[in-house]
């Protein structure tokens, strides 16, 4: 362990190669390293799931194993865990996902690249890698939490099952936070996949990297989460999925030999570690400050660290709730492609360092652990301030666990789960009777609630107000008062300027870096497709953002033509 903090310290002071994968700079890892250097994952322990290559009548043939003879592994501490008899093979997919989360190398190389300084996300932190099978049996179907902190599974399945269960099981009864990919898009032919579309788990999608004829530049800048590549809600039974998303074509470590480094593609599978990896770093700055230890308890923690990451995402070009519509749909949480939007590393940790705060006037960013029901309080209010009402947004997430039986099969139970909403009000200054509702989130079918929404001109100060209804009703059931009415629950806020509405994004659809007639086409493609409907599957292409894709669009997109991105300019910019 203390070799590996002396190579993290080594290799900050190494400036002269570029530090990779260069995924961690996009979701701000290495600016959260410049602000806390004592961020490493030092006392943090994940469990990474890992299927095997192969698998015979239903038998894993032990190719589940990360490579760790590799210069970027060897280092690190992880430990094995499988159950079968067969001699150990190597994985190249686990081989990864563990150099992303724990890699260290001081003297990374690629033909393409040159020289660079390889070191993950979390290189301090212990891991225990399960072969798949093994995991359910030996940590799920035993709920067995210790020692694990968190969980990162980059595999998944097309429906529930009793090991989907346990998991939601595990995090509601032990606090486990857990992380698993969503699953790759239409071209996969792949809908949302279970643990990731667990109503527990935080699901994490793609973001795709740039269409560039230079890798280095391919694994350094990303573009959009596209439904092909990346699998979108709703799911069968109508919730929000994802939840995050991440870039996911990153430079790792080679199954094959101990030095060499290979791109690993645009996967949601490489996408949930740098999920799974920025919640390590929250987890370990919690611990560091007993007023921030709430957000690690067993009792409610994984809902704080969930409605953390959730609310300090940033928003992408064509970031809406549900389908395109008109209106913000207030019953839909999340946007069907992007959930939250992608996760941000350096503005998670600001959320959290804010610190806790009750109910009452709050500062402008925050988070609060608590519970309604008890004592027949229905409701909580968190009144804060804007600096600039026309301009910033608020932003605000909430989120509650699921129940489920703590022993096989682990049903769902029904009868204590409740339905929460979240409000936003304007309230007057200088009239305290003039107030307005002017946002809401309350979905019948999540246990997310989520608001992105613009201040109102003239209005400093504003309510969050977080409600309890009745019990939701299993199928078949009227609604009912519960035996335990009442529901623990996390909620994050923040006020800040919106979205970048000068992104290239929003016009450079096949994000190869100019606006040309080869984006033109993409979007008359789409508008003859949607032949005018304002509603239907997620679509990129709203350029004005109002609700429909049609030909006032293809005529926004047309006036920045020739507009190219910075990154265009710097083609082999990273090669030697």
């Amino acid at each position: 362990m203390l070799l590996v903090q002396a190579c993290f310290y080594t290799w900050a002071a190494h400036a002269q190669a570029p530090p990779f994968p260069q995924s961690l700079s996009t979701v701000g890892i290495h600016d959260l390293r410049a602000l806390d250097p004592t961020l490493t994952g030092q006392g943090v322990r994940f469990t990474i799931v890992s299927r095997a290559e192969t698998y015979h009548n239903g038998e894993s043939l032990n190719d589940y194993r990360p490579n760790l003879a590799h210069r970027s592994l060897s280092n690190s501490d992880i430990a094995l865990h499988d159950g079968v008899s067969a001699s150990a093979g190597i994985s190249s997919h686990s081989t990864a996902v563990c150099s992303i989360l724990l890699g260290q190398d001081e003297a990374g190389y690629n033909e393409e690249i040159g020289a660079f300084q390889y070191q993950g996300i979390a290189p301090a932190a212990q891991a225990d890698v399960y072969e798949l099978l093994y995991f359910m049996g030996e940590v799920v179907w035993q709920q067995k939490a210790e020692p694990l902190d968190i969980i990162s599974a980059s595999c998944g399945w097309d429906f529930e099952d009793w090991y989907t269960r346990g998991i939601e099981a595990l995090i509601e009864h032990e606090g486990v936070l857990a992380i698993a990919s969503i699953g790759n898009g239409t071209d996969a032919f792949q809908a949302v996949l279970y643990p990731g579309a667990s109503a527990n788990v935080i699901g994490v999608g793609v973001v795709d990297s740039v269409d560039s004829d230079s890798l280095g530049i391919r694994v350094a800048h990303f573009g959009l989460a596209h439904p092909e590549h990346s699998s979108c809600g709703p799911t069968g039974d109508d919730r929000s999925k994802p939840d995050l998303v991440a870039p996911g074509n990153c430079l790792a470590a080679s199954a094959d030999d101990a030095h060499s480094y290979e791109v690993t593609g645009n996967a949601s599978s490489f996408a949930a570690p740098l999920v799974a990896g920025i919640a390590g770093l929250l987890v370990q700055k919690a611990r560091q400050e007993p007023e921030l230890s709430a957000a690690v308890s067993p009792d409610g923690g994984n809902c704080v660290m969930k409605a953390l990451l959730l609310n300090s995402a940033t928003k992408l070009p064509y970031w809406h709730k549900g389908e395109l519509n008109f209106e913000d749909d207030h019953r839909v949480p999340l946007d069907y492609a992007q959930g939250a939007g992608m996760v941000n590393g350096v503005e998670a940790y600001l959320q959290l360092t804010a610190g806790r705060q009750a109910p009452g006037p709050v500062t402008d960013r925050g988070w609060d652990l608590n519970e309604l029901g008890t004592a027949g309080q229905m409701a909580h209010v968190y009144a804060l301030t804007v600096d600039d009402p026309n301009e910033d947004y608020i932003t605000a997430t909430l989120v509650w666990n699921r129940h489920y039986e703590p022993a096989f099969p682990f049903q769902p139970l029904f009868g204590k789960n409740h339905d929460l909403a979240l409000e936003l009000w304007a309230v007057d200054a200088n009239d305290p009777t003039r107030y307005m509702r002017i946002d809401y989130s309350d979905s019948a079918e999540d246990n997310v609630e989520h608001l992105y929404t613009k201040s109102l001109p003239g209005f400093t100060e504003y309510q969050l107000i977080v409600l309890l209804h009745q019990p939701v009703p299993s199928e078949g059931q009227e609604a009912g008062p519960s035996a335990e009415a009442w529901e623990r629950y996390g909620i994050a806020w923040n006020t800040a300027a919106g979205h970048d509405e000068k992104d290239i994004r929003w016009h450079d659809l096949n994000s190869d870096g100019v606006v040309d007639d080869a984006d033109v086409r993409l979007l008359e493609e789409t508008v003859a497709r949607r032949a005018g409907e304002t509603r239907g599957t997620y679509t990129i292409g709203d350029v004005n953002t109002d609700g429909k894709v049609d030909m006032i669009d293809v005529e926004g997109l047309e006036a920045e033509r020739d507009r190219r991105a910075a990154w265009y300019s710097e083609r082999g910019a990273f090669r030697r």
